[in-house]
């Protein structure tokens, strides 16, 4: 009956609350004359109180409608719409007492009349709200009686606003408790709700509760701080949602206050990067900008973030016709009003490259496009060299000739005293790079520098998560095989970020990624989000390092200076100019094409063989 009845009045709701207000006003009016009276009900003139009556809503009603008081939804009231409704009212109130004091209405009123009604009616209509709002929880109790029983960590703004939605919207959960780390905050109540502990109390609390699911609510808590309470709450095997942060709700991957798996993403993350984004889209605005490898997991990201910038017109360049084809919609779809110009077409075409970059003449240039799989180019080296290297010359070479203004290789911690072929042939692009700044100085040309980026296609955690579904071990190299990781998100921002440097200009950036972290710790961490113990041996198994894998991955070489530049987390590499130098023997093949010739000079360039070097690295270990 209560839900029936609650749900006729939210598809009525302009004539229910205008009746309610009308009702309310009637009644406060009514007992402020009964009030004035001494409560004798045989005094009151009734002809004044139904002549006081008309005039008051016919006050209160277009009142309420010119400050919109008829629209406020009771279910979700809060203080906002208590100082809504104190304006609102005192107004009417105002006008009412007006007329009565010019004696514009055919009744003369005794102020205490006119100050009573306006307190009465008042809290009168406050006090519906709020018990509408309560009948309203309720309900959704009654509709779903089987929700899950949840406490809620974290006990701040965002905490209160999630249970708040929790107890008013159909989402099958039921907040019984709060738990929170902060001492000021025990003891204190939130929505009806205790915070009954700290994070050290989940054990108990989920036994005293019978809670089924636990929620976090700490979209200001560090990995560090997330890494620690997942920990607390490891023994427990029930479920962790978390409330994502604001910078997935503003680029739409969730919806505001929707809950979301913990991902491993959380644990590694850092503190987030502040987009300069008013100088950003001062660079972009009117702007041709080109990315090739547009439709790989970096150069994806890259078009999105720099589509939200409004460029002129963005060229997607790509050989693989299929997720460019689905770039190509998304982007449309998005940003209806940008000119997009997908390109299929192959970097290491001299010719293909001539006319995109001669018919769209791109001021800035993000080059993606490259093979980065090491087992992969170990056993296909020619094609690493053709891709990496001259498919980096191609577009350099095409983007001096149209003119452009700023062109960004996104290379990699590999090519750091390569060991392998990818990274000797990444360390080779980013030299062809700092040779094309020498002779084109018109054109910004500079490289960025960064590690393993979280979720890339064919990266470890992707690989990690099919063979989770799969019901299979996950694989580790070696016990002590550590690498850089970072967000794509972040990596994207801080390129961004990267090419408004002037110190890019024939130089590498190195972006900060904090401290490199153990796979087999990665291993572990996924694990236990999914809820299953570590066993080694038979969850994790170790299989050997893969051809050109390196045990750690640096960011810079021992003859590399870092220099901070004025973007924290960035900083730009220096080195002496003869090692920057390409060989005379490397450009002249790279320039007439001869792939054989340059995959010799630059693997005669790598740094001790892979065995050797990791041998090294773990005798090294040892010695600690």
């Amino acid at each position: 009956m209560v839900v029936a009845a609650l749900s006729w009045a939210r598809n009525h709701r302009t004539l229910v609350a205008s009746f309610v207000h009308a009702t309310i006003s009637w009644v406060a009016l009514y007992i402020a004359f009964l009030a004035e009276s001494g409560f004798s009900p045989q005094t009151v003139e009734l002809s004044d109180f139904l002549w006081s009556a008309a005039v008051l809503i016919a006050i209160r009603i277009p009142v309420n409608f010119g400050l919109r008081l008829h629209v406020s939804r009771w279910r979700f009231v809060g203080s906002r719409d208590f100082f809504r409704l104190a304006v609102t009212h005192t107004l009417g109130s105002l006008v009412f007492f007006a007329l009565a004091g010019f004696s514009l209405i055919p009744v003369v009123l005794p102020g205490s009349i006119i100050v009573l009604e306006w307190a009465l009616g008042g809290y009168v209509t406050m006090t519906a709200w709020v018990a509408y709002r309560i009948l309203f929880e309720r309900s959704q109790t009654l509709q779903n009686p089987d929700r899950r029983r949840v406490v809620v960590i974290g006990a701040g703004e965002a905490g209160g606003a999630l249970v708040g939605q929790m107890l008013r919207l159909p989402w099958g959960y039921k907040p019984v408790a709060y738990l929170d780390d902060d001492p000021l905050k025990l003891g204190t109540s939130l929505h009806g709700l205790d915070v009954v502990g700290d994070t050290s109390c989940v054990r108990s609390v989920i036994d005293e509760f019978e809670i089924d699911e636990l929620v976090l609510s700490l979209p200001s808590a560090s990995a560090v701080d997330l890494r620690r309470i997942v920990e607390e709450c490891e023994e427990t095997n029930l479920p962790i949602k978390i409330l994502p942060g604001i910078d997935e709700v503003l680029d739409g991957s969730v919806s505001p206050g929707q809950l979301r798996d913990i991902r491993i993403e959380d644990l590694l993350g850092r503190e987030p990067v502040t987009l300069e984004l008013p100088r950003l889209a001062e660079e972009l605005v009117e702007a041709t900008v080109l990315v090739t490898g547009a439709a790989g997991s970096i150069g994806s990201e890259l078009c999105r973030q720099i589509a939200l910038n409004s460029p002129k017109r963005l060229v997607l360049v790509d050989q693989a016709e299929s997720p460019l084809y689905f770039l190509d919609l998304e982007l449309r779809d998005k940003y209806p009003a940008l000119e997009i110009v997908p390109v299929v077409g192959d970097v290491t075409n001299p010719d293909t490259m001539a006319s995109v970059f001669s018919r769209y003449r791109p001021q800035r240039v993000f080059h993606a496009a490259a093979y980065k799989h090491v087992p992969l180019m170990e056993a296909n080296p020619l094609e690493a060299i053709r891709t990496n290297v001259l498919g980096t010359y191609r577009v350099a070479s095409a983007s001096a000739k149209a003119g452009c203004e700023r062109f960004v290789l996104v290379s990699t911690d590999k090519a750091v005293r390569p060991v392998n072929v990818m990274g000797a042939s990444k360390a080779a692009a980013e030299r062809v790079v700092l040779w094309f700044h020498e002779r084109f100085p018109t054109c910004a040309f500079g490289a960025v520098r960064f590690g393993n980026v979280l979720g890339s296609n064919g990266s470890v955690v992707p690989l990690f998560r099919r063979q989770l579904q799969r019901g299979e071990p996950l694989t580790v190299t070696h016990e002590d095989v550590t690498r850089y990781f970072m967000t794509i998100a972040e990596a994207v921002q801080l390129i961004l970020k990267a090419s408004l440097l002037s110190e890019l200009k024939g130089s590498v950036a190195m972006l900060d990624m904090g401290e490199p972290v153990r796979i087999i710790d990665l291993a572990k961490d996924m694990l236990r989000l999914t809820g299953l113990p570590y066993k080694p041996g038979e969850n994790v198994v170790i299989t050997g390092l893969r051809p050109g894998e390196k045990l750690h991955e640096e960011l810079s070489a021992p003859e590399e200076q870092s220099v901070p530049t004025a973007l924290r987390r960035i900083s730009v590499l220096r080195s002496k100019e003869s090692e920057l130098r390409i060989p005379a023997p490397l450009i002249k093949a790279i320039e007439t094409g001869d792939v054989m010739q340059t995959m010799d000079l630059v693997l005669a360039n790598m740094s001790a063989p892979s065995e050797e070097r990791v041998e090294a690295e773990i005798s090294e270990l040892q010695s600690l």
